[in-house]
C-alpha cells in the first residue's frame, strides 16, 4: 500500500480572512487607540508613583517612631529603680544626709534621672492638678476638692507624648458638708419604695 504524496496545490485553500481584518484600521483609529493606551499607562505610572511616595513616608514615620520609642522596655524597667531611690531618700534619717556615701548614692540617682530626661522621659504632673484619667490612676478617694489630685502615691512618667506609666494618685471626692447637702436633697425627693 502506497500513499500518494500530497501536493500543496491539491489542498483546498483556508477560509478567506474576514473583511474587517482584510482592511487596515484607519490612521485616526490607530491614533485614538494609542492615546487611550498612553493615558492608561500614565495613570498606572502616577498610581505607582503615589504608592511609592506613601510607602516611603510610612517607612520614614515608622523609623522615626522606632528611634523615639525603641528603648521603651528598658526605660519602663528602670522606673522602679528610680522609685526605690526616691523611697530610700524619703525614709533616710536626716543625720545620715551629710555622709559621703550618701552623697555618692544621691549622685548616682541624679545621673539616672538625667539619663532618663535626655531620653525624653518626663514626670507626670499630679498634685493639685485636675484628675485626668489619661495620665492619672486613682487609687483612693478622700475628702477634698472634688476632681482634684490631693496627693501622689507613685510618680507617673511620659516618654515624649506617650504615657509610660500613669501617676497613682489620691483624688478628692468633695467635703462632708457637700455630701450632707446631697443627702438632704435626696431625702426631700420621694422614694419609690413607699
Amino acid at each position: 500500500m502506497q500513499t500518494d504524496p500530497i501536493n500543496p496545490a491539491d489542498t483546498p485553500p483556508d477560509d478567506p480572512p474576514a473583511a474587517s481584518e482584510a482592511q487596515p484600521a484607519s490612521v485616526e483609529e490607530q491614533l485614538s487607540r494609542a492615546k487611550e493606551e498612553a493615558q492608561k499607562y500614565l495613570a498606572n505610572w502616577q498610581r505607582a508613583e503615589a504608592d511609592f511616595q506613601n510607602y516611603k513616608r510610612r517607612t520614614d514615620q515608622e523609623r522615626e517612631e522606632l528611634r523615639r520609642f525603641g528603648n521603651v522596655s528598658i526605660i519602663i524597667n528602670l522606673l522602679p529603680v528610680l522609685d526605690d531611690f526616691e523611697r530610700a531618700f524619703n525614709a533616710l534619717d536626716s543625720r545620715l544626709a551629710g555622709l559621703s556615701w550618701f552623697d555618692g548614692i544621691y549622685l548616682i540617682y541624679r545621673k539616672l534621672q538625667q539619663l532618663l530626661e535626655n531620653a525624653g522621659v518626663r514626670p507626670v504632673e499630679a498634685e493639685g492638678q485636675e484628675f485626668d484619667p489619661r495620665v492619672h490612676e486613682a487609687v483612693a478617694h478622700v475628702e477634698g476638692d472634688e476632681g482634684k489630685v490631693i496627693s501622689q502615691v507613685q510618680r507617673g512618667y511620659k516618654l515624649h507624648d506617650r504615657v509610660l506609666r500613669p501617676a497613682m494618685v489620691v483624688v478628692g471626692k468633695g467635703s462632708n458638708q457637700e455630701q450632707g447637702r446631697g443627702n438632704k436633697e435626696q431625702g426631700d425627693a420621694p422614694t419609690s419604695e413607699s
